[in-house]
């Protein structure tokens, strides 16, 4: 926040007066609206010198929205750098509203992690790190922590259930650290997430929401928890994650662009937005009773893609939020909070395709009546995220069209003096130079200031290796970021066409681990960007070598596209740039306590209480190893067993699981007098009588016993 910090007697008064915003909001869109005007007015009278054409008209609309993006892009780092620089003595601090209050926690918050077919060992890792840093702060007592388990693999739910258990043993966190599994993942996250509201919500004042990859300092939380005491206005406190973990060349790109660069973008964000700030679904703290009572997100007309229930929940619950008169605010300070990026380019694609799809469903909401103007352009910014692509698409397309027909259709070259010419006497070609210097400053803009504050900033240098590294970073980063970006471009076009057509996207599990791309994925996905890279070239030099050079930054990226994908996925490429401290973050060369924490975490593992041992795996330990059936069937309700639900349990003793359904494997891992039934059975009845699966599995401890013994 930017604004004077208030006495705890304006506690309960808006952070930021209207005043304050409705200035911040016209000097910042206003300067982008009229530096985009000024440019395409200069590309209107650059086309009028060189013989104006219907597909002008066309090609100044494309104009018109991407210089817009681009402009908003920089102005958002501009007006950052002007903020850290000017504005240092009167900026905010969110870590610094609590000054001066210790004590325990007069409120409880729950600590939420919703989970869809993750690796339930580094989830508890990760819980486990985040429950020993509060535990260090000595503020404990006022947080639970909620595993909330969408996972459809029946396997997993039961690693699940052994991970908790082991967790809950070895920090003594019986009564701290919950485990729930839904049998219905209606409505994906946000179903999740609302079903604990309106289960356990009513006991917390808040919820911190995180995802399964993300890690928060305990610290930083019990900070949070009391800014949200002090500030009764306060519904949402969002905080910027940052990256960690990047093995991979393509995840240690994103990792350090948004490590150097997302300062700048988050403080100008944060001039224009203030207390009207977004929501952007994990590591965030929200206050229980608003989301409950504002936040029930309206089904959309119609079917998927476009209707039914909304994917990108997360920008609507916080426009709801602050129409209700709530405040939505940024923690730009708060530092310590992380998470994990997709590993390979197309990993990253996979996942664009659902978030794409999400924001494209915000069409329906930004006209909706009494939203307020910040929701609108927030809402705005995440559907043209991936509609500049297909529109970036469309310029080129346009470009290659009237440079095609400019070449052969024998116009003159002869040109019209123009306002430009007429008051500055320059020619056509300067003009259009100056106009290509004016895009190129925009766009390297944000890295030139990142760069510049970095290297001048001699504790961020130092964080990030040294100037040097720094340097190399910045010139890798922007160069491959040049190759992916054609491809990347292309891909959302498809995707975009793909859901304009009807195809809705289904929920899949994200990878956030992998030894790279194989080169037939690679080809497989990237086939159609290099061929058309391929013909695009052979067209752009017969159009003309000028024209082939202009063009040559996107027709490089999409012809090696499919090299630079598996490139940029190989880890062993990552760690040789690794140690040499290029791309790195402070976060990799000095790690702080709670990644370290997260690194050693061992409390869910145990071999006594395992369902991942060879033999037994998953539902086979559910069935037949003594401790993992007890803890599953603990946490079944009480039920009792009809004729059928006892046939289909024979069933399965008979015939083994691969014979069953998985609607049927769900009925019986959900029904205790079922396992228990399957349970005694394995172990007491003779082998010929059961499947030889059970009977494998059983054999398995004798096998263990006698390889110990020996």
């Amino acid at each position: 926040m930017d604004t004077p910090e208030p006495s705890p007697r304006d506690a309960t008064r808006p952070f930021s007066g209207r005043f304050r915003r409705v200035l911040r909001r016209l000097v910042f869109f206003g300067s982008a609206v009229t530096l985009n005007l000024v440019a395409c007015l200069w590309m209107a009278d650059l086309f009028w010198r060189t013989g104006f054409q219907r597909g002008h008209f066309t090609l100044l609309a494309v104009f018109f929205v991407l210089n817009g993006l681009l402009v908003l892009g920089s102005m958002h780092a501009l007006f950052g750098a002007w903020d850290i620089i000017c504005g240092r003595r009167r900026a905010v601090r969110i870590t610094r509203l609590a000054d001066g209050h210790s004590g325990p926690l007069a409120q409880r918050f729950a600590i939420v992690m919703p989970v869809y077919n993750e690796d339930c060992i580094r989830i508890c890792g990760r819980i486990e790190a985040i429950y020993r840093s509060i535990q260090a702060t000595g503020h404990l007592p006022a947080f639970d922590f909620f595993i909330l388990s969408d996972t459809r693999d029946l396997n997993l739910w039961v690693l699940e259930e052994t991970a908790w258990t082991n967790l809950c043993r070895r920090l003594d966190g019986f009564g701290h650290i919950y485990y729930r599994r839904r049998k219905s993942n209606a409505n994906r996250k946000a179903g999740n997430i609302g079903d604990f509201v309106r289960t356990w919500g009513g006991g917390y004042e808040g919820m911190l929401v995180l995802d399964a990859d993300s890690l928060m300092d305990g610290a930083d939380i019990v900070k949070m928890a009391r800014v949200m005491q002090l500030y009764p206005r306060l519904g949402i406190l969002q905080t910027p994650p940052r990256l960690i973990r990047g093995a991979s060349v393509f995840t240690r790109l994103q990792q350090f662009a948004m490590r150097l660069y997302g300062p700048l973008f988050l403080r100008g964000l944060n001039f224009w937005q203030l207390n009207g700030g977004s929501y952007w679904g994990h590591n965030a703290l929200i206050r229980m009773q608003p989301f409950s009572e504002c936040c029930e997100l309206p089904a959309l007309p119609g079917r998927e893609p476009f209707g039914g229930r909304i994917l990108s929940h997360d920008f609507v619950e916080a426009a709801l939020m602050v129409r209700a008169g709530w405040e939505v605010w940024l923690a730009w300070d708060i530092e310590g909070t992380y998470e994990e990026a997709p590993p390979t380019l197309i990993d990253h694609l996979k996942r664009d395709r659902r978030w794409c799809q999400g924001n494209l469903q915000h069409l329906w909401l930004i006209f909706a009546r009494k939203l307020p103007f910040a929701a609108r352009v927030q809402l705005f910014m995440g559907i043209m995220a991936y509609l500049a692509c297909p529109i970036w698409f469309l310029f080129l397309l346009q470009s290659t069209w009237l440079a095609w027909d400019r070449r052969f259709s024998g116009l003159s070259n002869l040109t019209i003096p123009g306002y430009a010419g007429h008051w500055w006497h320059i020619t056509a070609l300067t003009q259009s130079l100056i106009l290509a210097l004016a895009i190129l400053v925009l766009l390297f803009l944000p890295k030139f200031l990142a760069l510049g504050g970095a290297i001048l900033a001699t504790k961020v240098r130092r964080s990030f290796g040294g100037a040097l590294p720094l340097l190399a970073g910045v010139i890798l980063e922007t160069l491959v970021s040049m190759l992916l970006a054609p491809c990347v471009m292309v891909a959302h076009t498809m995707i975009v066409i793909s859901i304009v057509l009807g195809r809705s996207v289904g929920w899949g599990t994200q990878n956030r681990e992998t030894d790279g791309t194989a080169w037939p994925d690679a080809i497989r996905f990237h086939a159609l960007p290099s061929v058309l890279g391929i013909v695009w070239t052979y067209v752009a030099i017969h159009i003309s070598p000028t024209f082939a050079a202009w063009m040559s930054p996107i027709l490089l990226g999409l012809v090696f596209s499919i090299p630079v994908s598996v490139w940029t996925s190989r880890s062993r490429y990552g760690s040789a740039l690794a140690t040499r401290h290029i791309l790195a973050t402070p976060e990799e060369l000095a790690p702080p306590e709670v990644i370290r924490l997260a690194d050693a975490a061992t409390a869910a593992l145990d071999p006594a209480l395992s369902a991942s041992h060879e033999g037994r795996f998953g539902i086979t330990a559910a069935v037949v190893d003594p401790y993992v059936n007890g803890v599953h069937v603990s946490l079944l309700e009480p039920a009792r067993m009809s004729e059928p639900e006892l046939d289909l349990a024979e069933r399965c003793l008979s015939e083994g699981l691969h014979a069953m359904s998985d609607r049927d494997l769900t009925d019986l891992l959900y029904l205790a007098p079922a396992m228990l039934h399957m349970h005694r059975s394995v172990w007491l009845r003779p082998a010929e009588s059961i499947h030889p699966l059970w009977t494998q599995a059983v054999e398995s401890y004798r096998r263990r016993l006698e390889g110990s013994a020996s």
